[in-house]
């Protein structure tokens, strides 16, 4: 899974299913969910805004893009709501609770933050640049999301079942109820109850899970798109409202969220292209089926791991599509609240630098990890910390060019 920092800003939905059709020829906390944990508290929250609950349903008539987009709209309205009712979303957490639950909460948010310092240290030193409160919102955020990614990915993850996702599940919607299982619950459960964050983007991310669990091939890219919606983009929907919006920003707010899939879109294919023969290695094929046949390659190719014009010239398809989606991501960091763009700026110019590691190594994506040396990423950190300064009209203008 990619970095929890996904939030981005684009046009219209139109401009992302042109990206979803773009095919490669154009380019010639780790969790124990084994038993049903009990509640170990109950704390009350006053809900900042009540949780959708409804889910995405698969309808094969529609496409991946036009399914994510209703999700969209709703986190959209839970901002509208909030905006209306101008709550203080900065407000110390000490005039939200008695000092003895705002003191258990503190503990709850440094420890997340102790986490993500841990494992995320580039994001971490982004989050500081944030006002307190939403910092630890952010903290908070990631922590549920690596746990959850855990259970698919980490030390435990070959006795991860369906049902213990399903019970996952299930606590995440104590959760949202104010019924924390342990303080990283408690965290996360007071995030949601203060900043307007929907339900649904959390339970897509554990669908991303049961897809892994029981899939291994993706046959075009419209199935591709709803895996990374899943694992990656629902992070810039969980995020936004925690990092904020621009006051002078003029974008709508449906635009703004539906724009923040496009970062967390690119990030998971980069990812996917990054980790190619790692997960070949694994039996898994991260790749377009159809795409592939396209150009005249199979799942053996891949399996051999033999890197031959035919594989660069589909990887610089693939490639050439995650860039469009950073290039939409570019557009929009200028509507994100200044305080809170520079993490964004650190994750795109970082995992940019992938794609550019992986042209580097000729393409050979089945031996040679891509990654950025540590020079690369320090450098990166001030240039992106300067970008983030710019207001959105200068920065939009910067963009363009």
């Amino acid at each position: 899974m990619s970095s929890v920092v996904l939030w981005v800003s684009c046009g219209a939905i139109e401009n992302v299913n042109s990206l979803v059709g773009l095919a490669w020829s154009s380019s010639s906390c780790s969790a124990r969910t084994q038993r049903r944990f009990k509640p170990c508290y109950r704390i009350s929250f006053a809900s900042g805004a009540s949780a959708f609950s409804s889910a995405v349903v698969a309808e094969p008539s529609r496409s991946s893009v036009e399914r994510v987009y209703e999700v969209v709209l709703r986190q959209a309205a839970l901002v509208k709501e909030q905006s209306k009712r101008a709550l203080d979303l900065d407000k110390p957490i000490e005039d939200d609770f008695a000092n003895s639950n705002g003191d258990l909460l503190n503990a709850a948010y440094d420890r997340c933050g102790e986490v993500c310092a841990e494992y995320a240290k580039t994001f971490y030193l982004g989050t500081q640049l944030m006002t307190p409160e939403r910092r630890k919102a952010i903290w908070a955020i990631y922590v549920w999301c690596r746990r959850t990614d855990e259970l698919v990915d980490g030390p435990n993850a070959s006795h991860i079942t369906p049902m213990a996702l399903d019970r996952w599940e299930q606590r995440l919607t104590d959760v949202f109820e104010g019924r924390p299982y342990d303080m990283y619950d408690a965290a996360l459960s007071h995030t949601v109850s203060k900043y307007p964050v929907d339900i649904q983007p959390f339970k897509d991310m554990i669908e991303g899970m049961r897809m892994d669990l029981g899939k291994s091939r993706y046959n075009n890219f419209d199935e591709l798109y709803l895996y990374c919606y899943y694992v990656a983009g629902t992070v810039g929907l969980m995020s936004v409202p925690v990092m904020g919006i621009a006051p002078e920003s003029k974008a709508s707010t449906e635009s703004i969220y539906n724009a923040a899939l496009a970062l967390g879109i690119a990030n998971q294919l980069t990812n996917i292209l990054r980790d190619v023969g790692e997960d070949a290695r694994r039996g898994r094929v991260y790749l377009p089926q159809d795409e592939l046949a396209q150009a005249g390659l199979s799942d053996d190719d891949i399996f051999h791991g033999k890197v031959t014009d035919k594989w660069r010239k589909f990887m610089k398809g693939q490639i050439k599509r995650a860039r469009m989606f950073f290039d939409e991501a570019e557009k929009g960091v200028a509507e994100l609240n200044s305080a809170s763009r520079w993490p964004v700026w650190a994750s795109l110019l970082l995992y940019r630098q992938i794609l550019d590691a992986i042209e580097a190594n000729d393409y050979n994506n089945f031996t040679k990890r891509a990654y950025v040396g540590k020079v690369k990423k320090l450098l990166s950190l001030p240039s992106a910390y300067g970008i983030s300064l710019l207001g959105p009209q200068k920065l939009a203008t910067m963009v363009r060019r």
